[in-house]
């Protein structure tokens, strides 16, 4: 396991399409295809090395991130998103033209109008139930792009901002998701939490927690009950002619896709069938399957809605935790200490906590 604290693994770019997805259409796809997939992952790699020249040095390793300074109290009615939609007008300089600010009326550009909705409904769900006041919880204002290059196949969060492509119409049709938009904006959250290192079980975790609050930001706007929920992260992008219905499924990790371009989605559910590669930053995209898949058993077994006690509990975990390079054990007691603080030791809520992470193969 690498501990280096390199910029760029501590404060990555993330993208919502993983580079084994990529690497797959660039070995399977026309030449056409392989190109586009060829230049996305040169694009993914521009970004992360021009982020890490830019980027402030992490504190050193044992101090940890207790240096951080604690969030102040805030009232969810005297929250106030401040959005910022910008058009990209298809080309790579970021953010492009603004658009659309806070308050304004919907400006005519379907995407911008929908990022912006979108970008409010992510924002309601950390204000109102977990009482943070935007992505750094200091009400930094929420900039994102649309239409970002031309056929662009991908969405990411860079640090400062979203961007989201419009997709080619083939391989993927759209990036504009609630799931995807609470997932990339949930990569902000982490990084000023004290974030996770981008890489093998810490990266994985990075992208589950993600994945999390993308699916509780879906499900809160939907107003599901667990039950009522599909559990699919990105459920619609993928183009017409891809066998696949989403780029993730919590509750059934490595069902997402079956393509015969695509692949087959590579997600674990148990630690009996975790990914040792050094792909993916170790994975993090793949062996991120088995903590959603954790997550997602807990949620079942209480019922109800997941974004409150579940998703309190994994909120305030992350506030808690103070261990950047954290395993799913580290995680998994750390979420065991945060049911014990809100239900009561010995809680059947944190019994079913404890069963559900027995049951992915973390015995806590």
């Amino acid at each position: 396991m690498c501990l280096s604290l390199s910029c760029s693994h501590h404060n990555p770019i993330a993208c919502i399409v993983p580079p084994y997805m990529l690497r797959v259409l660039a070995l399977r796809g026309d030449p056409a295809t392989a190109e586009m997939a060829r230049t996305l992952l040169r694009h993914d790699e521009e970004i992360r090395a021009e982020r890490a020249s830019h980027a402030s040095p992490p504190p050193p390793l044992s101090e940890g991130f207790a240096g951080l300074l604690p969030l102040p109290a805030v009232d969810p009615d005297l929250c106030c998103a401040d959005r910022r939609i910008h058009d990209g007008q298809f080309r790579a300089a970021l953010p492009g033209n603004l658009v659309r600010s806070e308050g304004d009326s919907p400006c005519g550009i379907p995407d911008a109008d929908l990022a912006y909705d979108s970008a409010g409904q992510v924002f309601s769900l950390f204000a109102e139930e977990y009482g943070r006041n935007s992505l750094d919880g200091r009400g930094m204002p929420l900039v994102a792009t649309v239409q970002h290059r031309r056929n662009y196949n991908n969405a990411f969060w860079n640090g400062e901002q979203m961007a989201y492509g419009t997709g080619d119409g083939k391989i993927f049709r759209t990036f504009l998701e609630l799931s995807v938009i609470g997932h990339e904006m949930a990569h902000g959250v982490i990084q000023h939490s004290g974030g996770l290192i981008y890489e093998n079980q810490s990266g994985a975790l990075n992208e589950s927690i993600a994945d999390v609050f993308g699916a509780l930001s879906q499900q809160r706007a939907l107003r599901q009950e667990v039950h009522q929920a599909d559990w699919l992260v990105g459920r619609g992008i993928l183009g017409p002619g891809i066998n696949g219905v989403a780029l993730r499924s919590m509750k059934a990790p490595g069902t997402a896709y079956s393509d015969d371009l695509l692949g087959r989605d590579p997600q674990p559910w148990h630690m009996d069938h975790f990914v040792t590669t050094t792909d993916d930053n170790g994975g993090v995209h793949i062996n991120s399957g088995i903590p959603n898949h954790a997550f997602y058993l807990f949620c079942n077994y209480l019922g109800g809605r997941s974004w409150e006690l579940p998703g309190q509990i994994w909120y305030r975990a992350l506030q808690d935790l103070n261990n950047p390079m954290a395993s799913f054990s580290d995680w998994a007691d750390q979420t065991l200490r945060t049911a014990s603080a809100l239900t009561g030791q010995g809680s059947l809520e944190g019994q079913m906590l404890r069963r559900a992470w027995k049951l992915v193969g973390i015995n806590v």
